[in-house]
Parts: structure tokens; sequence; C-alpha cells
């Protein structure tokens, strides 16, 4: 079983949190059906991903200056997540609170956490590969 750190102490625990976040967040029956249905998957999937590392950066300290630099993101979007005034946010910061609650235990097992890391990088890859496109 892996404990998932509320507070994390350094970069192994806020990826830690910030893995359990995305992952127990997307297993939300709601918001399988709200990704299912979104025209703009990618990004949805892509602000659920910010919304967790900035509060996981948050909860362990961090500066939304910091968190803006390490997550390549404006302070404004930072701010907005974790203020939940996005939806992404918003979810975000549930699945933490029930976290926090003792509410959400075993979301992953610690050997999926590997093959779920490694396909929440690709979709960041694809979704910068994308936008490189855009530009």
């Amino acid at each position: 079983e892996m404990e998932v750190p509320v507070t994390p102490m350094g970069a192994k625990d806020i990826h830690k949190l910030e893995h359990f976040l995305v992952v127990a967040t997307l297993l939300r029956p709601d918001v399988l059906e709200k990704v299912k249905n979104a025209e703009d998957r990618l990004t949805w999937v892509d602000s659920l991903a910010v919304a967790a590392g900035a509060l996981a950066r948050e909860k362990a300290g961090k500066s939304v200056r910091d968190i803006a630099m390490e997550l390549g993101r404006s302070e404004a979007t930072i701010r907005n997540h974790l203020s939940a005034k996005t939806e992404a946010g918003k979810l975000v910061r549930e699945t933490y609170e029930k976290l926090a609650r003792g509410e959400l235990k075993d979301i992953a097992l610690p050997e999926e956490m590997g093959a779920i890391r490694e396909k929440i990088e690709k979709v960041k890859e694809l979704l910068r590969q994308a936008l490189d496109i855009l530009e």
C-alpha cells in the first residue's frame, strides 16, 4: 500500500500527491463522463494535471510564482486553479479534501501508478506537440 502524503515534503512526495490527485479525480464517475463527452479532451486532462500539480506544490509550501515557473503556466492560471475558479481546480480540491479526511484509499495501486504516470506524460507530450504545431 502506498502512503499518499497530504502535506508533501520534497519532490518525491509532491509527485505522489500530484499523480494521486489526477488519477483519483479522473476516476470519479462524473469526471469520467465529462472527459468522455468533452470535445477538448486533451485540454481537459491537461487542466486536471496542472490543477493537481499546483495544489500538490501549494501543499508543500511553494509560492504561486514558483509553481507557475515549475509548471510552465501563468501565475493567473495557477491562482485560478488554486482558488477553485476553474472546474479542474474545484474537482482536484474536492479530491484532496476527501484524501485529507481519510475518505480515499487505494485508488491506484503502486504498480498501476507507473503505467498511469506514463500515460499522463504521453498525454502531456502529445498536447505540447499539438500546441507547437498550432503556434
